[in-house]
């Protein structure tokens, strides 16, 4: 046993070929508040046999804002974005860096760079497309702002204004696959619905949905009501792929989050051998199990990682390199 773990260790440390991924947030000066998406993204990188780097892009740096005020940050802050093999929109909660969020869902849609909308980022991801592609200037999500002719993304029917907690949508929730042989159902393994974790307020508009996909956008995943929608595709692009829950909950080192590893594996060239149903088991991801965790437990063997802005985050090293 002990021989066997040592072996897969030696395999996680020998990894040089590299993945990277923007983080696109508002809290990246404090990785603590991605830990779970950080750790993800690590079980999904070592499953596709990658070097995880990620480089942390605060959302605010690529608004035109901070190009009149600092352009040299703006500058560094798209120089990250595009130099990047995805992107990532994690959740979170307030209008601080929407504009930038926005910005870099556009810029992944546009260039067909991998991308991964997680809660807010899927909403983000319904916002852009709203804006840019059906050209409805004005689309947004009530919760930055309640007079928008073109509400998006609405306060859930059941949700509070005042507060969070027990009146969000908590808890593990069920999500049924509407449209066969999608991107999302062939990662999950082709199944009938998935249980996965949610928590949030607001939601997609389902008063929306027949214009969004009509103009492309396909809500490949949705409640058992129908009308609460889950996960959202791009079916023209390589890899464009929105969710309302929080699949990094549910990612362990011998099970990476199937759509965390469809992010990886789009990012470094891997997808379409993985959707093969020849490709479904991938046997790296059992080999090398164990050693994800002794690896993830390198990385903060110091009980802290300290993480700057636009820094690039290692995951076989022992610190933080800019």
């Amino acid at each position: 046993m002990v021989d066997e773990w040592t072996s897969m260790a030696k395999i996680c440390d020998g990894l040089r070929d590299p993945v990277r991924i923007a983080m696109v947030g508002k809290y990246t000066g404090l990785s603590d508040s991605y830990l779970s998406v950080l750790k993800a993204l690590l079980h999904a990188s070592f499953a596709c046999h990658r070097k995880l780097v990620v480089d942390w892009v605060p959302s605010v740096d690529l608004e035109d804002n901070t190009k009149k005020a600092s352009p040299d940050v703006y500058e560094a802050a798209w120089n990250l974005l595009k130099g990047a093999n995805g992107v990532l929109v994690p959740g979170g909660f307030g209008d601080r860096g929407i504009q930038g969020k926005i910005l870099a869902a556009k810029y992944a849609r546009e260039n067909d760079v991998p991308f991964l909308g997680i809660c807010l980022g899927m909403q983000i991801a319904v916002i852009e497309f709203a804006r840019n592609v059906m050209n409805l200037q004005d689309a947004n999500s009530t919760e930055f702002d309640c007079d928008t002719k073109n509400p998006l993304v609405i306060l859930m029917p059941e949700g509070s204004k005042t507060h969070m907690g027990g009146t969000m949508r908590l808890g593990l929730r069920r999500t049924y696959f509407h449209v066969k042989g999608c991107k999302s159902a062939k990662l999950y393994g082709n199944v009938k619905y998935v249980d996965e974790r949610h928590r949030h307020r607001y939601e997609v508009n389902p008063d929306f949905v027949p214009k969004l996909e009509r103009s492309g956008l396909a809500f490949v995943g949705k409640d058992e009501s129908g009308r609460r929608m889950e996960i959202l595709e791009l079916p023209s692009h390589p890899y464009y792929v929105g969710v309302q829950f929080h699949p990094e909950f549910k990612s362990r080192p011998t099970k990476p989050s199937a759509v965390f590893l469809g992010l990886i594996a789009a990012s470094c060239g891997q997808l379409d051998a993985l959707l093969k149903p020849q490709g479904r088991e991938n046997p790296f991801a059992a080999k090398v199990a164990t050693s994800i965790s002794l690896a993830v437990t390198k990385v903060y063997q110091n009980g802290h990682m300290t993480c700057m802005t636009n820094a690039s985050y290692y995951a076989n090293d022992n610190g933080v390199h800019a």
